[in-house]
């Protein structure tokens, strides 16, 4: 990857964040950065993409994918969150840091996103630049199988979600059909999948395998960190026969539920 296109990402990038954290401190929302998370992706690799030449066909295959996940993520997150006010991550943030929470989530939420996903967004940059090789082989289909994969898992299993919590009849429920049968995170799961099926596209070029950090930085975000870790925290408590819900089923990778306990 040329360092131009790096140089070029970042600063688009970090103006997109600073400019949606001037729009979280005039509305008092800093949920806003949420649905911007798949907005910054597609600015970097578009950006970075128009450094190079030509219009080869891992640029265009790479660029086309980043385009349908990211508008449908941002799409969707903005959609979920309208009207519901802030977060309650950032709610308690505000709480804790008080009158200096505009400027504190400056570079704890905004800066801080946007150099995440200026790591996560090595491959990318790394594939939409690279002029070699110039055609796909067997890494890059299967690079392309995981990735449709991936995002069917997350846009499969957001879309039942959104439908289960649209029935006032499923209020206090655990979500356990579909998808959420097999794994209770499918969509984080799909998210996971999807950025290893990025790596391996971008694998088969020059300094591609070295961006590996990007796969597992994801992972380990989605794991440990904003994703699962995060969202359980309070679910037990909140919502009963979750308990139940955890022993039988996979907490990320799909497979069978567990028999109840004595079920055999």
């Amino acid at each position: 990857m040329p360092l131009s296109a790096f140089t070029a990402a970042a600063p688009a990038v970090l103006g997109l964040m600073i400019a949606v954290w001037l729009w979280s401190v005039v509305r008092r929302d800093a949920s806003v950065v949420d649905a911007t998370w798949g907005l910054a992706f597609l600015l970097a690799t578009a950006v970075a993409a128009a450094t190079a030449p030509g219009a080869t066909p891992r640029r265009l295959l790479v660029l086309g994918l980043v385009t349908l996940w990211s508008l449908r993520l941002s799409l969707y997150i903005a959609w979920r969150n309208h009207g519901k006010g802030e977060d309650y991550r950032y709610a308690a943030m505000r709480r804790g840091h008080g009158e200096r929470f505009w400027w504190v989530s400056l570079f704890t939420v905004f800066l801080l996103q946007g150099v995440l996903a200026l790591v996560i967004a090595l491959p990318l940059l790394v594939a939409v630049t690279s002029p070699e090789p110039a055609g796909f082989g067997l890494r890059d289909l299967a690079g392309l199988a995981l990735w449709i994969a991936g995002f069917a898992f997350e846009a499969v299993g957001d879309g039942q979600l959104a439908r289960f919590k649209a029935d006032p009849g499923n209020r206090g429920h655990v979500m356990d059909r579909g998808l959420w049968r097999y794994t209770r995170h499918p969509n984080y799961f799909g998210e996971a999948l999807l950025w290893w099926g990025y790596w391996l596209l971008a694998a088969g070029t020059p300094a591609g395998l070295a961006t590996i950090v990007s796969p597992l930085l994801m992972t380990f975000l989605l794991l440990r960190v904003s994703g699962v870790a995060l969202l359980e925290k309070g679910l037990a408590s909140t919502k009963p026969g979750y308990a139940e819900y955890v022993a039988r089923t996979s907490a990320f990778v799909p497979r069978r539920p567990r028999p109840p306990e004595g079920g055999g």
